[in-house]
């Protein structure tokens, strides 16, 4: 199986909502980075899993939706507490729309909020 990384940093805000969570209830930022995944059996024609600056202009332009924003105020968390879990799960699922192609059988997002501290989720097709 191949696979190709791409990692990112961002900043982004949120807060949560539904339970007490001392300070994590009001808002905050974190300096966020962004492990992208991509996982498939063989290589296209140019012998790429898929182009990694292909890769890396559908990441980038993804990001600009979060990157400065409040989480909490954006229609793919309404009414949803944006946890660490649940932005990974967005984030993985729509890089998945932008990037799938014939090679691709797995994308996996590993969102660290900080240094020691990471979610992740995976797709398979």
């Amino acid at each position: 199986m191949f696979s190709l990384c791409v990692q990112r940093d961002f900043e982004a805000q949120h807060y949560l909502i539904g339970g007490d969570w001392g300070e994590e209830n009001a808002p905050h930022t974190h300096n966020y980075r962004l492990e992208l995944t991509l996982e498939g059996d063989t290589l296209n024609h140019h012998g790429f899993l898929i182009d990694i600056e292909e890769v890396g202009r559908e990441l980038d332009g993804l990001l600009a939706t979060y990157r400065g924003a409040t989480l909490n105020t954006l229609p793919d968390f309404e009414g949803l507490n944006p946890s660490l879990e649940r932005f990974a799960r967005i984030v993985c699922a729509a890089l998945a729309r932008r990037l799938r192609t014939e090679q691709l059988r797995a994308v996996n997002v590993r969102l660290w909020e900080s240094q020691d501290a990471s979610a992740s989720y995976r797709l398979e097709f």
